[in-house]
């Protein structure tokens, strides 16, 4: 136990003794409590003060000190453990370090009005390795969202078909003789809205993590950012759009590819690989990807193109299973990842063009915390929350200009494979 929190919790029962001696009347032992207390106060003041001197020296290791050469910032925490470090005196030793700053109109350290945010610089890093670790979240085309709004409308063409007179949602042009006149056609279009949702991530830091700023950073960053990349990926693949984002799956520009008959359960053909690259958007191709959950993997190595009464690997290079196989299908990479359904299951493998998916956010993290959670167990609890929201830009899947077919084959940015 730390000596701080040893003497605070001397002073708390110091002064729950003093209301007991002032009822009976024995004003000797009162005032000798009442003296005890006063002790414990100033030693922990010193103790405080103390604690707040070597702070102000601490410098990260080879920094220089000071705001010299290295161009470090006084008004600015150096790292993410350092202010939760510098939050947690604020709640337990009531020491507000001039670096802290509480949300806009709520005074300049009012804690009741959620705590303190996240210094910007150490939020924007959360985020960033959230873009950059995901292989998904990487992808998508991003919206930044302006402080003081909560969502935002996005005009888009309402286009469901290549036909003559569909294409721009209307538009057409007319081949004319010398003064003719043609029709006069216009575009349609939709709104798309995107209103924020939010995720929240809690944390409960006890005193002697605290005590370590360098472990708290390192701790934070890769926890936190690691379950927003999560969150945030399989919100793009599966969200309900009820609280969260919708996901691709969820969406009504999807199309699922139906099996082959007499197709064997929990297997992968190449007619199917076929015929998902043949419903992709053509202009859609060269940004596409296929995901795949890692238990059809042993399916993608089986996968054979008949020719004759031979067959020859779709996925293997010439040299075999012993050469390095070609992570991709059509030219297009293969990218296992947790979001994938299993084996058999609708999303099991998906061809995906996600800059078709569009991803608004506020562009930063914001972080509160609170000593009164976990009072009794000495730990602080910090939390995160991150605001985002998302949907496909297609609202259904385009109709082509030219088909063969009597049911004409659709096509989309987001392909899946039916239940088999």
């Amino acid at each position: 136990m730390s000596t701080l929190l040893a003497l605070r919790q001397a002073l708390g029962t110091a002064v729950d003794e003093l209301e007991p001696l002032a009822l009976s009347g024995d004003r000797k032992a009162f005032k000798a409590k009442e003296k005890e207390v006063e002790e414990i106060e100033a030693k922990i003041t010193d103790l405080e003060a103390a604690q707040r001197r070597a702070a102000a020296i601490a410098r990260p290791a080879g920094s220089g000190g000071g705001t010299g050469g290295d161009g470090a910032d006084p008004n600015k925490f150096a790292s993410l453990g350092d202010q939760l470090r510098s939050i947690a005196r604020h709640y337990t030793h009531g020491v507000t370090d001039a670096r802290l700053r509480a949300p806009a109109g709520l005074g300049e350290t009012d804690p009741s009005g959620g705590g303190f945010p996240v210094q910007v610089d150490f939020a924007s890093t959360i985020l960033q390795r959230v873009y950059t670790l995901g292989e998904v979240a990487q992808r998508v085309f991003k919206l930044g969202i302006t402080t003081n709004a909560n969502g935002i409308k996005i005009p888009g063409i309402d286009e469901t078909s290549r036909a003559t007179g569909s294409r721009w949602g209307g538009v057409q042009a007319y081949w004319v003789g010398e003064g003719d006149a043609a029709n006069a056609t216009k575009p349609k279009f939709r709104l798309i809205e995107l209103d924020l949702k939010k995720i929240m991530a809690v944390w409960y830091v006890t005193d002697e993590l605290l005590a370590d700023a360098g472990v708290l950073t390192g701790i934070a960053n890769e926890a936190f950012a690691q379950e927003l990349m999560f969150m945030v990926e399989d919100s793009i693949f599966r969200g309900s759009g009820a609280g969260q984002p919708q996901g691709f799956l969820n969406s009504p520009a999807l199309i699922t590819v139906p099996k082959e008959t007499g197709q064997a359960t929990q297997t992968i053909l190449y007619q199917n690989l076929l015929k998902m690259w043949a419903r992709m958007w053509a202009r859609s191709r060269l940004n596409s990807v296929w995901f795949i959950n890692q238990e059809i993997e042993p399916q993608l190595y089986a996968v054979n193109q008949t020719i004759g009464t031979a067959g020859v690997p779709v996925f293997l290079p010439a040299g075999g299973i012993s050469a390095a196989p070609y992570a991709t299908l059509f030219g297009r990479p293969i990218i296992p990842v947790e979001y994938a359904a299993p084996l058999g299951t609708p999303g099991d493998i998906v061809l995906a063009d996600l800059s078709q998916f569009v991803l608004a956010d506020k562009n930063e993290v914001q972080q509160a915390s609170s000593v009164h959670v976990r009072f009794l167990t000495d730990e602080m609890a910090f939390r995160v929350t991150y605001r985002v929201d998302g949907q496909s830009i297609w609202r259904a899947p385009l109709t082509p200009y030219q088909t063969s077919s009597a049911t004409p084959q659709t096509k989309s940015p987001f392909i899946v494979l039916a239940q088999r």
